[in-house]
């Protein structure tokens, strides 16, 4: 009797392991088989769209549906299916355009998976187009809602083309990727100095340049300008971009280095190594701002606080940082590219959501620093013509001073057509077109 009852007890957890195997297998071939079709040469994959409906990725596209060059624009933001590309849209959102469930099975004719983004194809080549043979990267959002608009990046891509001898960086969306970031970081320099020595401090310092700095550890810093700027204040040297200035500025005994990399790590930098701020749109990652600031009367510390040196900034962040001054708030708005998605079978999923960062600065210096972009960008009336836009340029000398990067970023101030964007011109040279000539196009068309 005890046998049978040893034996029935044997049985019953024998099958239990069995249904409880059963149950795990059945899980794993409903949760993974998914991945497994996904990485299989077998896959279909939706397609991705701009937000009047353009496509930007069709896994069967072929140059007689849609024109040789219909993809080039956005091809190194978007991606494919390939492999060869990472970082993108479609490398870190595959799952999303899955024409197959457990349920339904691979749904080739039908299935109705696809990423409905937030950008303007039309907008995106006018832009890519207005950079002419020249490489570099632009982005635009709207700073109210966070919609990224316009991310073109040159040297392009074309699928059509394959991936033997491509130009270096076609593989790269460069809005997302760190550069040294010229004049355009005295905004952040700005924005340090607002918060420790307030309006009615920083306002009244002024310092004189000749063209050339001797700093208190007998090194030179040099302005752009040979000549020099004469007595300057703070609006006045932001306008002329005046590194003496600056230099001078960051050796004042009101600016204390401590507090001053506060404020640059609240803004998201990392200094001296510190932990660096993650940025995510959409998956995709976004290169964070970092330099290196010890001595506040050592050359290479007061580059970095000028825009050379050590500090590297991506053009994203750079745009960022505008809607923070331009909502007033200090608070940026994040971006994002993904509207909304619908599935295998049609039902939808809504991805859109208007968030910011943590308050980067406070209000008041927004608005201070706001005021004084609008003053600098009223020189720019002629190239962007019909705008009312707060902006800083930036040129950043790179390739050991051999090349020379130029920047252009800032807001439209009109709130009916909220715009916050960074341009760059790599290895600009005199009569070449300008970052003010493709931040018009921006705008223009995206009105």
């Amino acid at each position: 009797m005890r046998s049978i009852k040893r034996n029935l007890n044997l049985i019953t957890a024998m099958l239990s392991l069995f249904l409880i195997g059963m149950v795990i297998l059945v899980y794993k071939i409903y949760s993974e088989s998914s991945f497994y079709i996904l990485n299989s040469d077998s896959a279909v994959l939706g397609k991705i769209y701009d937000r009047n409906g353009e496509v930007l990725f069709d896994q069967n596209a072929s140059p007689e549906t849609y024109g040789y060059d219909y993809f080039t624009d956005v091809a190194n933001l978007i991606g494919n299916d390939s492999g060869q590309m990472t970082n993108t849209l479609v490398s870190e959102n595959i799952e999303l355009l899955n024409n197959y469930s457990f349920s339904y099975g691979q749904r080739e004719e039908d299935g109705k998976s696809a990423i409905y983004t937030t950008l303007n194809h039309n907008a995106n080549r006018e832009v890519y187009d207005s950079f002419g043979n020249k490489n570099g990267t632009a982005i635009a959002y709207n700073y109210k809602t966070g919609e990224i608009l316009i991310c073109v990046s040159r040297p392009g891509l074309n699928p059509f083309g394959g991936y033997e001898n491509l130009e270096d960086g076609s593989l790269l969306c460069k809005a997302f990727y760190k550069f040294t970031p010229g004049s355009t970081q005295k905004i952040s320099t700005l924005i340090a100095a607002r918060e420790q020595m307030g309006e009615v401090l920083l306002n009244s310092k002024n310092f004189s340049c000749s063209g050339a700095y001797l700093n208190k550890s007998q090194q030179t810093i040099y302005c752009h300008q040979n000549s020099g700027h004469g007595e300057q204040d703070i609006n006045a040297a932001f306008a002329n971009s005046c590194n003496p200035f600056f230099a001078q500025l960051v050796e004042d005994m009101d600016f204390n280095m401590d507090t001053a990399i506060e404020s640059y790590k609240k803004m998201g930098y990392s200094v001296n190594d510190s932990v660096p701020m993650k940025l995510e749109i959409n998956n995709i990652s976004v290169q964070t701002a970092s330099t290196i600031l010890n001595d506040k009367y050592e050359f290479s510390t007061q580059w970095g606080f000028i825009g050379q040196g050590e500090t590297m900034v991506s053009p994203c962040m750079l745009m960022m940082w505008q809607s923070a001054i331009a909502n007033g708030t200090g608070k940026a708005t994040l971006p994002y590219l993904i509207h909304h998605t619908t599935d295998v079978t049609g039902s939808e999923d809504i991805h859109a959501a208007v968030k910011y960062t943590s308050e980067l600065f406070k209000p008041e210096t927004a608005e201070y620093v706001k005021q004084i972009m609008l003053n600098n960008g009223q020189r720019y009336s002629g190239s962007i013509y019909g705008y009312t836009v707060a902006v800083k340029s930036g040129t950043a000398q790179v390739k050991n001073g051999d090349e020379e990067n130029s920047f252009l970023t800032g807001f439209n101030a009109d709130e009916s057509n909220p715009i916050a964007f960074c341009v760059l011109i790599e290895d600009r040279k005199p009569g070449e077109v300008t970052t003010e000539e493709i931040a018009g196009t921006i705008l223009s068309s995206l009105s």
